[in-house]
């Protein structure tokens, strides 16, 4: 048994990248790093450009046309472009995915409808063309993570991405045990699978910035989908689990620590998996259902369900130490971690240790890092 440690830790702030939102619109969008905005008047219309040639186009239609069919079929006249569109629903909003393929360029389109400033106006229409040179096929996943990122209004943001709704719809809410823990939860049937695949593109997205100077921001956006991704996925079962412990009851400070250690505990008590073969992380689906998992999906999945409990939850990453670790916005005596202005406690998830506890060979603050999901 390593000898454990009991201290603070304190760190300047990091400003990592932070997805793009309009207050005019009220839309986000979380393009990959490395991208620089270029032309547009920052209101209705954007233009960035990233690594390889990649291009990203935002513009918003107010009032100009009255569908989504007619603003594709404006948007294909005028690029002369080759490539087909399908419509679907996206919530309760309209959307069409476009293909894209005009001039030496190829890449994909999404339209969807935006909340009206005004209830009961036709609904403003979101328009983002993700694209690059044609002969470069290994961007097209590129090009799906940034229209995958589009929350046409804040509610998305804890919703799946557009890109996933469409290619994997979420099938049939089945109640569904909790690995061993006695517990069940209704799950959509097809969410495990629609979690890992967008876990592993956006892993072969990160892929690409290891040994560069944005890793470390990769990163954050790459574990920020994931958590997007995955909330309204687990939402049912963390409600189980915060009930079970008695996260709806906390109150108090003392309440909010003690069901945080109960939560802590109860992760702790999966059974380790790594899978080196791939992203090395197990979607959140399958690691509340079957009790399994690793440092990350754990750390992210404490979080998840803190949040449930209105107590914010983070996670704390470290490549020198191919760790992470949870952290949790509440009082008392710990090991502690500064970022975005909070004092995080500490949370081990992988041994069974109590909150604000740490093992003294990880404690070098200068290997860590935050991802701070809200």
């Amino acid at each position: 048994m390593k000898k454990l440690l009991l201290f603070l830790l304190f760190i300047p702030v990091l400003a990592f990248s932070t997805p793009m939102y309009s207050p005019t619109w009220g839309f986000y969008i979380d393009l990959p790093e490395g991208y620089e905005y270029i032309d547009g008047d920052a209101r209705d219309r954007f233009s960035f450009s990233g690594p390889e040639g990649l291009m990203t186009d935002i513009i918003v239609y107010d009032g100009r046309f009255n569908s989504i069919l007619e603003l594709v079929n404006d948007i294909n006249g005028r690029l002369s472009n080759r490539g087909d569109a399908d419509f679907f629903m996206y919530r309760d909003k309209n959307a069409a995915i476009i293909k894209l393929t005009f001039g030496s360029y190829d890449g994909w389109g999404l339209a969807v409808e935006m909340e009206s400033a005004v209830p009961g106006n036709r609904r403003p229409l979101l328009l983002v063309l993700a694209y690059g040179d044609a002969n470069k096929k290994e961007l097209e996943v590129f090009h799906l993570s940034v229209l995958d990122s589009v929350s046409p209004t804040p509610a998305e943001r804890r919703y799946p991405g557009p890109i996933m709704e469409y290619g994997y719809p979420r099938g049939e809410a089945r109640n569904t045990l909790l690995g061993s823990s006695g517990l069940s939860a209704m799950i959509y049937e097809n969410d495990a699978e629609a979690s890992q695949v967008l876990i592993e593109r956006e892993f072969s997205i990160l892929r690409a910035y290891l040994n560069t100077s944005l890793v470390n921001d990769a990163a954050v956006r790459y574990y920020r989908l994931i958590f997007r991704d995955s909330y309204d996925r687990i939402t049912n079962a963390a409600a189980v689990i915060v009930r079970q412990f008695g996260g709806h009851l906390a109150v108090t400070d003392e309440q909010k620590r003690t069901f945080a250690q109960r939560v802590l505990t109860y992760i702790q008590g999966f059974e380790y998996e790594r899978d080196m073969s791939g992203s090395d992380f197990l979607n959140l689906v399958s690691a509340v259902t079957e009790g399994r998992g690793d440092c990350d999906n754990r750390a992210m999945l404490f979080a998840i369900v803190l949040s449930h409990a209105n107590i914010r939850g983070a996670l704390m990453l470290s490549f020198h130490y191919s760790h992470a670790m949870g952290l949790a916005e509440v009082t008392g005596t710990g090991a502690r971690f500064e970022s975005h202005g909070i004092q995080w406690l500490v949370a081990e998830t992988t041994a069974n240790i109590n909150i604000g506890l740490i093992d003294q060979e990880l404690s070098d603050i200068r290997h860590w890092f935050a991802v701070v999901f809200e």
